[in-house]
């Protein structure tokens, strides 16, 4: 099973924006500081981007390619999946994410509107409402 990691969507205003940019190109990209420990089990992986304290979409990760500069380059899949919303808390950089702990892909035609805020969803889920 492949390890999937977490990042804000810290540009995208909603998730139009972010497919905007994900689906743009022949292959979007994030850059990061530093190599994950565990990069080789993420290929195949996917990022899960975060807006307003919720994942709500993934991209796959096709690989990590070192820069000029030291940095390192996630290259990522030019199409957006969107996923059933989970609470996830804002974060600095990335954090990894099982598989067993991702959220499910959402079938075409199912949607779940707006997402409810992060926040509001940890409520609703503590009292057993969600």
């Amino acid at each position: 099973m492949p390890l999937h990691m977490t990042k804000i969507a810290f540009r995208s205003k909603n998730l139009d924006t972010l497919r905007a940019w994900v689906e743009k190109g022949p292959e979007p990209h994030m850059t990061t500081r530093y190599l994950p420990k565990r990069h080789e089990e993420m290929v195949g992986g996917s990022l899960y981007w975060i807006m307003d304290h919720a994942l709500v979409a993934r991209s796959e990760i096709l690989g990590f390619e070192k820069r000029d500069d030291g940095r390192w380059t996630i290259r990522l899949a030019p199409r957006l999946v969107r996923v059933e919303p989970r609470p996830k808390r804002a974060h600095q950089g990335w954090r990894y994410l099982a598989d067993e702990d991702a959220p499910r892909d959402l079938p075409e035609g199912e949607d779940h509107g707006d997402v409810l805020p992060g926040k509001m969803m940890n409520r609703l889920i503590r009292l057993g409402l969600v």
